[in-house]
């Protein structure tokens, strides 16, 4: 199969259904801004990691692409493949485990740290963007609200991993000061 199918150089691209939209279309920029977010966790995981952070990482890329697949269907009775409220919890567990191993959060920090950590909070503000893209779709089309809960979650265990990476190299989080 050829990766090019010529069929998106008018500006339009396919969606599940058989839809065509514009390459412009909110939606196309919601997983785009998604696929981004993947590859910047690909980069993440290019680096040596202890094997729990690697297996949360590789489980978040795939269901990654399953937030894409899902924002790329627009028929919201087509049930399969969609984002389920036990792909949050998860993201919750994941959460309150790694938090488990840090000190509670006395303010605000500045993203940063070790390489890895700071790559971390890069990942971390690229699903925020994300996010804000899916919150625009969904002004103007129904999508499945979990998937901006998702985002919303993703990008917290984010914030968590970042600071239980500096944590596990002994560099303490450095305070935000005015």
């Amino acid at each position: 199969m050829r990766i090019y199918t010529k069929t998106g150089d008018d500006g339009n691209t396919g969606l599940q259904g058989n839809y065509r939209i514009s390459k412009s279309h909110q939606r196309i920029i919601s997983y785009g801004t998604i696929d981004e977010a993947n590859s910047t966790i690909g980069i993440v995981l290019s680096n040596q990691l202890d094997e729990d952070i690697r297996e949360i990482l590789t489980q978040i890329q795939n269901e990654l692409f399953l937030v894409g697949s899902d924002l790329s269907n627009p028929d919201l009775n087509d049930t399969k493949n969609r984002v389920s409220l036990e792909m949050i919890e998860m993201l919750e567990n994941h959460i309150d485990k790694c938090e488990s191993e840090l000190e509670p959060l006395r303010n605000f920090i500045l993203p940063g740290g070790d390489q890895i950590s700071a790559q971390i909070h890069h990942a971390r503000t690229v699903i925020r963007r994300a996010e804000t893209q899916v919150v625009l779709l969904s002004d103007k089309d129904e999508i499945n609200s979990n998937c901006i809960k998702y985002l919303n979650r993703l990008s917290d265990l984010f914030f968590v991993i970042g600071r239980l990476i500096n944590k596990r190299k002994g560099i303490e989080d450095t305070p935000w000061k005015i």
